[in-house]
């Protein structure tokens, strides 16, 4: 079974504290639904082509089924709330080969 993941980029951080309060309810909810983080919001990036050096996050899940299960669950919806407008940043949830 191909593996999923979540890439998220971070094109901006406008409210570091909403970013840190996301953080604090994204992280168990991440761990809940089986995500292991292969980056961290400390990793270094070299950023080519249109791309930027803000935040970047790589997280693997044992399926694709998993990844999206993880995104729609109670817990990660509601660290979305507490982000709202703290960030922008591309999201998306991948299959992996």
């Amino acid at each position: 079974m191909a593996k999923g993941y979540w890439v998220s980029v971070y094109r901006t951080v406008s409210n570091p504290e909403k970013v840190a309060a996301y953080d604090e309810l994204a992280g168990p909810a991440v761990g809940a639904g089986g995500g292991r983080l292969l980056t961290s919001r400390d990793s270094r990036v070299v950023a080519h082509e249109d791309g930027n050096t803000e935040r970047v996050l790589l997280i693997e899940f044992d399926s694709f089924e998993a990844a999206v299960a993880a995104y729609e669950s109670e817990a990660y919806q509601k660290a979305l709330v507490v982000l709202a407008d703290g960030a922008e940043r591309d999201f998306r949830i991948v299959e992996g080969v």
